[in-house]
């Protein structure tokens, strides 16, 4: 399958689809420096076997979508201090990529499905755009990333300077899938090579998942906003995620006033396939209770 590309927001965005278009239109929206490919092609057809229309995408800064290469230099340094001047964007310019996207695709509502750093581009379009989400999937995410924050195993994985050719990217790949997958689960090693590599081959670059990360820390807490949030919501967490930890997603599915809340044991921060059968029916069900209630 070869990805298309539209225009939204201002920049291009690279997508492919699963399933039939005239199906229920499903957006998944991928974790900070992950590109569409993060999607397991097998997760995506069995989402599309649930009567979905399955569009996955890069976000701006990752994979075949637009890169800001001419924007500020992104410093980390001064964000973690509190300085946010060099971020070039926020989530909410994130969630109008994806807005955008269902406009270039004439959908005027979506099942929105989102991981880590999707999960929080998933909220806020529910929280700014409330008309264009049919339901709300947040997954081993947060409404702030003071709220579950890493072990320092995993910041120290997170923040580790980039690799510098493809052979280190794969290495990389395999060995933080060690430190933020799930210890209750084998890792499938011969896959993350097969996508790290891919990845690499389709856009390796480091400033922007700085650029990612600095929109995350400078877009604030999302708590009371959640509140406001209309649309069924499903929260996903592991409880041995290092990366989020689960008191991120608790805080979620507090936060939003519709919210089911699924803990998988044995999960980190990846989406190991034996429980891709669980979470499979989990956004099915949600979606069925969304349609029905605006019936």
């Amino acid at each position: 399958m070869h990805p298309a590309t539209v225009a939204s927001n201002g920049i291009e965005i690279a997508y492919e689809t699963f399933g039939a278009p005239d199906a229920r239109p499903l957006l998944l929206v991928m974790g900070l420096g992950a590109q569409m490919l993060a999607w397991h092609p097998e997760w995506c057809e069995a989402l599309a076997a649930r009567d979905f229309f399955v569009i996955r995408y890069d976000n701006r800064d990752v994979g075949l979508s637009t890169h800001l290469h001419h924007a500020p230099r992104p410093n980390l340094f001064a964000a973690w201090n509190g300085d946010f001047s060099s971020a070039s964007y926020r989530l909410e310019d994130m969630a109008e990529d994806a807005v955008g996207l269902l406009d270039a695709l004439g959908l005027d509502r979506a099942h929105v499905v989102g991981a880590s750093l999707g999960g929080m581009i998933a909220q806020t379009m529910a929280i700014t755009h409330p008309e264009r989400v049919r339901s709300l999937t947040s997954m081993m995410s947060t409404p702030w990333v003071g709220i579950g924050s890493p072990t320092p195993e995993a910041r120290a994985a997170l923040m580790a300077p980039p690799p510098t050719n493809r052979t280190q990217a794969i290495e990389r790949a395999v060995r933080n899938q060690k430190i933020l997958g799930s210890p209750g689960y084998p890792p499938d090693e011969a896959w993350i090579r097969e996508v790290a590599g891919q990845a690499y081959d389709r856009g390796f670059d480091p400033l922007g998942v700085a650029r990612q990360q600095l929109a995350i820390w400078a877009s604030g807490d999302r708590t009371k906003a959640l509140a406001r949030v209309t649309a069924p919501a499903l929260v996903v967490h592991g409880d041995a995620d290092p990366l989020i930890r689960l008191a991120g997603g608790l805080a979620t599915a507090a936060a939003l006033p519709d919210a089911e809340l699924l803990v998988i044991p044995g999960m980190g921060h990846n989406l190991p396939r034996p429980v891709w059968p669980t979470l499979v029916a989990a956004i099915s069900r949600l979606a069925d209770r969304a349609e029905a209630s605006h019936r």
